[in-house]
């Protein structure tokens, strides 16, 4: 009677033993990932208190006085020199500043200035913001903010806009004096929101072509992407330039999203992955508002990351034609860490690959100082100004959709090259360009003229303005002697007046109108721009994505 209980003990004891042996291997294998986390965190603490026993022993003993704050930051500086050149860490003070950059913006004011003759001078206010409400005015200047004195005390821009932000609905007060006018005025602002705008602007180049300026990927920047397609769309685009050049990147979501735009389907836009990260893919989804026409991307050396992300999805896809010179090369994905003390570490955790494959990152074996002065290998080797001379770090061919074949390890190579032009950037050219008494002059004119100065609309300005000559008369006029001769030997050579010219004639076009403005004059003469238009209206486009 007891054979059936004693089978069904023979069934079960081996499956017992078995449960009873896989239990044992789990909780085996916790104890010791437990046992080497206290042992990681035991290290941690013993590494930890010989570096503060150290620092307390400088401090106390040291035959001179030290900055214990500076030794911290040392150390860490020390720490991270052994580690990619994209991981930083952002001290306290730095860090409010840093996340304002790519967050959307800041509580302030609403204006925008430049510092002439040791006076704050208002160059912009913001439609719509606190500053505006306030009737503040273009050219007014700064003569007190608050309590403290600001006119002809050297003030910074930094130190300006350190008593200008402040807490949302908190109040500043400024006194203010229009120039050429007597009096000053007081008034009083609430200090709001001023977003910080990615897009620098949204224009027609002719009746088919939009053209959309992107100066960095942030939190706005999809946002921002999505209304000047719809405003362009509205004004009947058909084809699209997105503009770069001296993008520094941001964040990846942010290129993501804008590749989702412009990109069909569930495809695989990028992808990022590192020794101690999963494998995590971004693919095209919801957004599409620009599926179908065409598009050309400008990129240059100074194009990196999320720049780099949405150049490659594009170009692996064979979506759109890439001109210009070759990105940066930063395939780094950053995570940021706060610290207790009010500081940031920007971690590198991950690299990101292109839909082919190709991981864009250039090498960074020979050290820091070697990455920093790729550019100046690369001017001086001839790459930027006429020489296509790309020497890819990997020599493993990926291929786009179409099977185009595109190498890894040195940034992207754009479809179409366009080399930098030392002869309309000559250094002296652009020293000139960018000097203070340039521009100081021209803000004066501006000044004395903009009661007589009057159009329409930009269009009516790029058509009628005709003050360039003037101007420059005018800024020669202040120069001395023998800069005044250097000056007019480098504009008789016709590529540097046209340069010059059409500079001046931007910015005041910026005066006018803003950023619109000084882009719709830009694009004239802009051989990147021009070359793009060219391509998008021909059957070259096509031969080069292999459709």
């Amino acid at each position: 009677m007891n054979e059936p209980k004693n089978d069904s003990l023979k069934i079960w004891t081996p499956l017992l033993f078995a449960v009873i042996l896989i239990a044992g291997m789990v909780i085996g294998f916790k104890l010791r990932d437990t046992l080497r986390g206290k042992r990681d965190i035991e290290t941690i603490v013993l590494r930890n208190d010989r570096l503060e026993q150290m620092i307390h022993l400088i401090n106390e003993k040291y035959v001179d006085s030290v900055d214990v704050n500076r030794i911290y930051q040392d150390a860490v500086t020390g720490i991270l020199s052994h580690l990619d050149p994209h991981t930083v860490y952002i001290a306290a003070e730095q860090v409010e500043n840093v996340n304002e950059d790519l967050g959307g913006g800041f509580y302030g004011i609403g204006v925008e200035f430049i510092v002439i003759r040791d006076t704050i001078q208002v160059t912009s206010v913001l439609p719509g913001g606190p500053a505006e409400r306030a009737n503040v005015q273009v050219g007014d200047q700064f003569v007190k903010v608050g309590d403290t004195v600001v006119a002809g005390k050297k003030i910074t821009s930094e130190g300006i806009i350190k008593l200008l932000k402040g807490k949302q609905y908190t109040t500043v007060d400024l006194w203010l004096k229009q120039p050429f006018r007597e009096g000053i005025r007081k008034v009083q602002i609430e200090r709001d929101i001023v977003p910080i705008y990615s897009v620098d602007v949204s224009i027609m180049l002719d009746a088919n072509t939009g053209y959309i300026k992107i100066n960095r990927f942030s939190a706005t920047t999809h946002e921002e992407f999505e209304k000047a397609l719809k405003q362009l769309k509205g004004a009947g685009m058909e084809d699209l330039v997105i503009d770069l050049r001296d993008n520094p990147g941001g964040y990846l979501d942010a290129a993501t999203l804008i590749a989702d735009e412009l990109i069909s389907g569930k495809k695989l836009l990028v992808y990022t992955q590192g020794k101690r990260s999963f494998k995590t893919e971004y693919h095209a989804g919801e957004q599409n508002s620009f599926e179908e026409g065409r598009v050309a991307i400008l990129v240059d050396e100074n194009s990196a990351s999320a720049s780099e992300i949405l150049a490659g999805a594009v170009q692996d896809w064979d979506r759109g034609v890439i001109l210009g010179r070759r990105t940066y090369g930063k395939g780094l994905v950053q995570e940021q860490y706060n610290l207790d003390d009010g500081a940031a570490l920007r971690l590198t955790i991950a690299k990101y690959y292109t839909p082919s494959g190709r991981c864009i990152q250039r090498t960074y074996n020979k050290g820091k100082t070697a990455y920093a002065d790729d550019y100046l290998r690369r001017f001086q080797t001839g790459e930027l100004v006429g020489y296509d001379t790309l020497v890819v770090g990997d020599t493993t061919p990926y291929y786009t959709a179409n099977k185009r074949v595109v190498y890894s390890g040195g940034g992207i190579k754009p479809d179409i090259y366009i080399p930098y032009d030392s002869a309309e950037v000559s250094a002296p050219l652009i020293r000139m360009l960018t000097s203070d008494g340039l521009r100081n002059q021209m803000w004066d004119y501006y000044l004395r003229h903009r009661d007589s100065l009057k159009y329409r609309s930009l269009n009516d300005f790029i058509l009628s303005f005709n003050n360039e000559e003037e101007v420059i008369k005018f800024y020669l006029g202040t120069l001395e002697a023998d800069a005044r001769k250097t000056a007019e030997a480098l504009l008789k050579y016709p590529p540097n007046s046209r340069f010059f010219r059409g500079q001046v004639k931007a910015q005041f076009a910026r005066y006018f109108y803003r950023n619109p403005g000084y882009y719709s004059v830009v694009a004239e003469n802009d051989k990147a721009i021009r070359r793009a238009m060219e391509l998008l209206s021909g059957e070259t486009y096509l031969q080069i994505i292999g459709r």
